[in-house]
């Protein structure tokens, strides 16, 4: 497995790759890689020839007030976590490469956009569609692969395929839990053993939310109700918000139709988890 910090060796490698006939699978990441995404790594394994992982912590999608600066890294740790799941190349750049000076051009989806985490997160998503955007033309993927966990980024970044004729197809893959039930995020690193514990509200949550909608219930209100109800059980959560919409679209719905998306983002202390699923 080699590891790569130019655009230039990128490239290189992928048209060498492309000329031999190779399907070419991406799997974009902010490193602090854990199972979830060593799980994204197997399935483009399985699907393509050559797998690119690419290890960039994107400052366009953190607010000031964020934790850029501290958002957990660990190189080696994730080069080995790329070689076992079956990498066979790393994109790590530095910021300049990807932002050099003079750079001012971005990519926003209105609509998919404006609710659930863009709400509170209001540059978020442009930042994720344009490092998305470049990524998936320096590298040019057959197939690139996300998680479910973020639920509205896939969504956000199918759209934007779509509209902008990207030859590149999406693969959504499922969320990886904990044995507990707690989805798997390089965030949990931020949490005490109190906190670890406490987090488990927002699967609870999600969860009775899941329960009332295969039972028949009907009502947006009564699922975000009975979501809410579980939350308020945990004295370290704090609310961001909790909604119920249509999975493809992000928008809001009064009665249950499928395919509905239920989900949530709560602060833990001070940590800022989400999780979610969909009922199709």
């Amino acid at each position: 497995m080699q590891k790569v910090a130019t655009i230039g060796e990128v490239r290189a490698m992928i048209q060498k790759w492309k000329k031999q006939g190779e399907h070419v699978g991406l799997v974009p990441t902010m490193g602090y890689l854990h199972e979830g995404h060593a799980s994204l790594i197997r399935r483009a394994r399985a699907e393509n020839e050559r797998v690119v992982v690419s290890i960039f912590v994107n400052p366009t999608q953190f607010a000031p007030t964020e934790d850029l600066a501290t958002y957990p890294r660990d190189l080696e740790k994730d080069s080995q976590c790329c070689a076992e799941a079956g990498a066979d190349l790393i994109f790590h750049p530095e910021v300049s490469e990807m932002y050099p000076d003079g750079f001012c051009t971005s990519v926003t989806v209105d609509g998919l956009s404006a609710g659930l985490c863009g709400r509170s997160r209001p540059i978020h998503f442009k930042g994720v569609c344009t490092v998305v955007n470049k990524l998936l033309h320096i590298v040019r993927p057959d197939r690139a692969y996300f998680g479910q966990k973020d639920a509205q980024q896939l969504a956000i970044i199918r759209r934007m395929v779509d509209d902008l004729n990207i030859a590149t197809s999406i693969i959504g893959c499922p969320i990886v839990r904990e044995a507990d039930g707690l989805a798997l995020s390089s965030r949990n690193a931020y949490l005490s053993a109190d906190e670890r514990r406490a987090a488990l509200v927002l699967y609870r949550a999600v969860c009775a939310g899941e329960a009332l909608v295969r039972g028949g219930e009907k009502k947006i209100s009564v699922l975000i109700d009975a979501m809410r109800t579980v939350l308020s059980q945990e004295a370290l959560a704090r609310v961001d918000y909790v909604e119920a919409v249509n999975a493809r679209n992000m928008q809001p719905m009064e009665i249950v139709a499928r395919p509905l998306l239920l989900a949530l983002a709560v602060f833990i202390g001070k940590t800022r988890l989400i999780d979610n699923c969909i009922v199709e």
